[in-house]
């Protein structure tokens, strides 16, 4: 039950749910994506970047961004959902990006990454600081979880500063 409970719990504002609608749309939308069009992003992309077994691969990490995404957007187990999005996101990012730094130079890369970037920093913060408020994660927790337990103020403190910084910056 111990690991249940750091998988849900969470203290965050219930403004998180806009990362997590961002992030798990994208990963959602990704997924099917590769899919429908598997030439272009699929198994035909897969093979054209390189990746071993690509007939394997490609719909392998499709069906992950499609469950994933949808955990995410849910806001069920978020935690453990954002765990292989962020490992798919640095494979993307060194499999893709890393080449057009190395072969056109960092501003090249720096605008073609920037979804990349976006998509890994937020699963990052759902790591961290969980669903928030308006999630499933948070009905569970309230349903299972001892109410002393449940939000523990380190917890809430530390996602409060984190978002109130990280307003700041982007403000």
């Amino acid at each position: 039950m111990i690991f249940l409970q750091r998988i849900i719990s969470t203290g965050a504002p219930r403004s998180v749910v806009l990362v997590r609608l961002i992030v798990g749309l994208v990963f959602l939308s990704e997924g099917i994506q590769k899919f429908l069009y598997p030439a272009e992003l699929g198994v035909g992309r897969f093979a054209k970047i390189g990746i071993p077994s690509p007939e394997f691969m490609a719909p392998f990490v499709g069906v992950f961004e499609i469950v994933c995404g949808a955990l995410i957007v849910a806001g069920l187990i978020t935690r453990l959902a954002a765990i292989p999005m962020i490992v798919n996101m640095i494979v993307a990012i060194s499999t893709t990006k890393i080449p057009i730094l190395l072969d056109k130079g960092f501003w090249s890369m720096a605008h073609e990454a920037r979804t990349d970037f976006a998509m890994l920093l937020g699963s990052i913060f759902l790591l961290i600081l969980g669903a928030g408020m308006w999630s499933i994660d948070a009905r569970l927790m309230k349903k299972f979880v001892k109410p002393e337990a449940h939000r523990h103020k380190t917890d809430a403190i530390l996602a409060k500063a984190f978002c109130r910084r990280f307003s700041s910056l982007a403000g």
